[in-house]
């Protein structure tokens, strides 16, 4: 007998196994741990959900939002002196709890501008 094939039967047989029925009814099967069912406090999804769902079929819209939102992260930075570099700032976009969203609805905006208007977009890169 095969490592694998214990594992695969393992595997099997504890996926159809109802964990917090064994954790109350043996008082020593404590080793047996249940995921967690946390109900998360998220304040921020229905704003995403808004920025998911907005649709971009209006030309001053998609123009508007290609101008705010920008391609790179505006905190980005390098400081130098004398042509070298003494501090390097990391981008701080990714901490932005909407920045996926933001990205998305940027992306959507450049192809209805490109695919629906015809437009050049190289100019919102």
């Amino acid at each position: 007998m095969d490592v694998a094939d214990k594992s695969i039967e393992s595997l099997t047989i504890t996926s159809w196994v109802d964990i917090e029925k064994i954790n109350s009814t043996n008082p020593i099967a404590t080793n047996i741990v249940a995921p967690r069912k946390e109900k998360q406090f998220k304040p921020l999804r229905p704003l995403r959900q808004w920025l998911e769902e907005l649709d971009v079929r209006n030309l001053k819209l998609a123009r508007a939002l290609c101008r705010l939102i920008p391609a790179r992260c505006p905190f980005e930075r390098e400081v130098k002196l004398f042509g070298r570099t003494l501090l390097s700032i990391p981008p701080m976009c990714k901490l932005n709890p909407v920045y996926e969203e933001l990205m998305m609805l940027r992306f959507r905006a450049l192809s209805y501008l490109a695919d629906e208007c015809g437009e050049d977009v190289s100019k919102y890169c």
